[in-house]
């Protein structure tokens, strides 16, 4: 992975993450504040709280992906210790979905009229999960690549044995 890459890489991770702690302290602020009152016409009480949880989601998979992006320039991604982060990844991305879920459910009852956009929003939540899961084949091939790691530095040390 070149120089270029990985400055770009970071520099939206830095952003995304700057952004959604951004968002977060506004959601604190106005429920702590109380300077936004509901309406009645949403929970917003609860929708607030969702996006809070919804952002720490989303912020644990950055830290996680920034720390791969670490290993990768440091050639030590094809170990186990890549797993631990690869795996909050897809926790993270799991939790998203759930979030996404509690969404639909706060938004449903507004959308009796129209309930296709329920089914929309569930739709959504499922292709989160969907990304869960190719992130989760992604873990398989590099759990591969870390048992062909090994299996080639055992060859190279009964290789070096022998000369």
């Amino acid at each position: 992975m070149g120089k270029l890459t990985v400055g770009a890489l970071r520099a939206v991770l830095a952003v995304v993450l700057a952004g959604t702690v951004f968002v977060q302290a506004g959601m604190v602020w106005a429920l702590v504040s109380g300077s936004d009152p509901e309406d009645g016409s949403l929970p917003l009480t609860s929708l607030r709280v969702i996006t809070i949880l919804g952002m720490m989601s989303a912020q644990v998979a950055l830290v996680c992906v920034w720390r791969l992006v670490t290993m990768v320039r440091r050639g030590t991604v094809f170990s186990h210790a890549a797993f631990r982060y690869v795996d909050v990844v897809i926790g993270a991305i799991v939790a998203a979905a759930l979030v996404w879920f509690a969404v639909t459910v706060l938004n449903a009852p507004g959308q009796r009229a129209d309930p296709g956009v329920t089914v929309i929003m569930g739709g959504v939540g499922v292709a989160i999960l969907g990304v869960a899961l190719i992130v989760l084949v992604l873990r398989m091939l590099l759990a591969q690549a870390v048992a062909r790691d090994v299996e080639a530095a055992q060859m190279q040390a009964e290789l070096d044995e022998v000369i």
